[in-house]
């Protein structure tokens, strides 16, 4: 082993066991799908300034407005997408749900994939009681429906966001836990680690060069599931009025908020409907990566000095 070792030149470790992403076309709408409605929301109010909440209660349900129109002498801002049943811009709120809701969703992943993986890591590496303690702790988080756990954390916390953040986080972070302990069971027992560690390489070398290329492609993967799942459950929340208080614009309460009218103004329905859609779609798409690992052939070819 140690001769293997000694012919192991720091950069051919480097090479071991590095997967390669492919792009296929899905992968490729949905990341474009994903993209444009992040820009959406990040330059929409800049393109179009306007406030979401400023209400003209004689334009209720009425259809897209000309920038810069007046009405009854009055200046009012553009409206490009219609207004809802307070005289609100449809398209200023959407803009500032598309932006509270991925914020939200966003921050709720991240969390979840940092704790997730630390501990999944965490259990494969001690093995014993470590990882039965914490095995027991995502097992029982399981057991609890997520939207209830969501709801539990709301009725502590006092911000309806952070709560949502935080709760999202708890239910989220279980399946990071699962994959990256199973993930890395297999390769921390890989030569190629014990390698590494025979060289005198630290933790965070071994993370970053064996442990991350292999476990990348699947937390990806659960990183757009856990994005989709947020934000459905963010709007499933808002649909039933237990979620982002009104009148902050969130993309379930404009549904439920406009749906008394879908006889009278259906476009007004249609457009926080097709913006979830459409993002959840580009999500989806986006999480049905393949990688291509390296096979044990190539991590010899790669290994060779």
């Amino acid at each position: 082993m140690n001769q293997v070792v000694e012919g192991l030149a720091p950069q051919r470790v480097d090479a071991v066991r590095r997967p390669r992403l492919d792009w296929p076309l899905r992968r490729v709408i949905g990341a474009a799908l994903v993209a444009s409605l992040v820009l959406l929301a990040l330059l929409g109010n800049l393109v179009i300034p306007g406030d979401p909440l400023e209400q003209h209660l004689y334009r209720a349900l009425q259809g897209a407005n000309a920038v810069g129109a007046t009405d009854a002498g009055e200046m009012i801002t553009s409206a490009p997408l219609g207004y809802d049943h307070l005289g609100r811009s449809l398209y200023h709120r959407l803009v500032a749900a598309l932006g509270l809701s991925l914020s939200i969703a966003a921050g709720a992943v991240i969390l979840a994939a940092f704790s997730g993986i630390s501990l999944g890591l965490l259990a494969a590496g001690r093995g014993g009681w470590a990882e039965r303690l914490l095995s027991l702790v995502s097992d029982s988080l399981l057991a609890l429906p997520g939207l209830l756990l969501v709801l539990m954390v709301s009725v502590i916390l006092p911000s309806t966001p952070l709560a949502l953040w935080l709760g999202l986080s708890l239910v989220l972070w279980v399946e990071f836990f699962r994959l990256a302990r199973a993930t890395g069971r297999s390769v921390l027992a890989s030569p190629g680690v014990e390698a590494s560690r025979l060289l005198g390489f630290g933790a965070w070398y071994r993370f970053r060069h064996h442990l991350w290329p292999e476990m990348a492609p699947v937390m990806m993967t659960a990183m757009a599931f856990g994005m989709a799942n947020a934000l459905m459950a963010i709007a499933a929340l808002g649909f039933v009025h237990v979620g982002i208080p009104e009148p902050t614009p969130e993309l379930g309460t404009m549904m439920v908020e406009l749906l008394p009218y879908w006889r009278e103004a259906p476009f007004a329905l249609l457009t926080p409907v097709l913006v979830t859609f459409l993002l959840l779609l580009g999500l989806l798409l986006m999480s049905g990566s393949k990688a291509r690992t390296s096979t044990a052939a190539d991590t010899l070819e790669g290994a060779r000095p």
